[in-house]
C-alpha cells in the first residue's frame, strides 16, 4: 500500500510495470527472470509476484557471491513463497582454470577477468536461457554508460531470444521510492553504500 503522499508519478510507472509483466508473461509463457538480487531486481521480483504472472526466476550463482546476497534467497522463500533457481557453472571447467591461473587471477588482467565472468556467469546464463523465448532483466541506463540506449524491449542476439528491461527508463530513487513504500526486501549491502553488487571479489562500496 502506497502512502497518500507518494509521488504520483512512481506510482504511475508501478502501475505500467505491473501491467508489462502480465503482458510479457501472456506474450512469452516461457520467459524467466534473471535476478542478481540488487535493489532493481527486488523490486521487479515484487512485482512479478503481486501479478502472479507465471515467471520463472533464477540467479547465478558464481561460487562467489557475498552471504548478504545468498541470504537474499532465503529471504525471498520466507517473505513470497518463491524458490528462487540458483544456477551455478561447471565445476569441472572452473576447476580447470583455477588450476591453471590461480584462484585470484582476476586481478591479473582484462583478459583472466573476462575469461571468470565466462566461465561463472556467460556460459550458465547460456545455458538457462537455452529453449526459453524470452528474458527478463531489472536493468536500468542510468546503470552505466554502457546501457544508456537500454530499450524496455529488444531482441537479444547474444542469446538469440527476446529480452525485457522494464526498468530501464526508471531512475535510481524511484527504484528506492517504491522499496521504502512497499517495505521489499533488498541487500543490506546496499545500506553499506554498494552501488551494485555481484561477486564478492569484484564488488567495491
Amino acid at each position: 500500500m502506497f502512502p497518500s503522499s507518494f509521488d504520483p508519478a512512481t506510482r504511475t510507472r508501478w502501475d505500467k510495470l505491473l501491467g508489462e509483466v502480465v503482458t510479457i508473461a501472456a506474450k512469452h509463457p516461457d520467459a524467466v527472470f534473471a535476478s542478481s538480487l540488487a535493489a532493481e531486481d527486488m523490486l521487479l521480483l515484487h512485482a512479478i509476484v503481486q501479478t502472479q504472472a507465471p515467471i520463472e526466476v533464477f540467479t547465478l550463482d558464481t561460487g562467489r557471491l557475498p552471504a548478504q546476497t545468498l541470504g537474499l534467497i532465503d529471504t525471498i522463500a520466507d517473505r513470497y513463497g518463491v524458490a528462487v533457481k540458483a544456477i551455478r557453472p561447471d565445476p569441472a571447467v572452473v576447476h580447470e582454470h583455477v588450476a591453471q591461473h590461480g584462484e585470484f587471477a582476476f586481478y591479473e588482467s582484462v583478459v583472466l577477468r573476462k575469461a571468470c565472468c565466462a566461465i561463472r556467469k556467460v556460459e550458465p546464463l547460456r545455458r538457462t536461457l537455452k529453449g526459453h523465448s524470452a528474458w527478463i532483466t531489472g536493468q536500468r541506463r542510468g546503470q552505466s554508460v554502457t546501457r544508456v540506449e537500454l530499450a524496455e524491449s529488444e531482441f537479444d542476439p547474444v542469446f538469440g531470444l527476446q529480452k525485457y528491461n522494464p526498468l530501464a527508463g526508471w531512475t535510481e530513487d524511484q527504484v528506492w521510492a517504491v522499496i521504502r513504500a512497499l517495505d521489499i526486501p533488498y541487500n543490506p549491502l546496499h545500506d553499506q553504500h554498494y552501488p551494485s553488487i555481484g561477486c564478492d571479489p569484484c564488488t567495491r562500496a
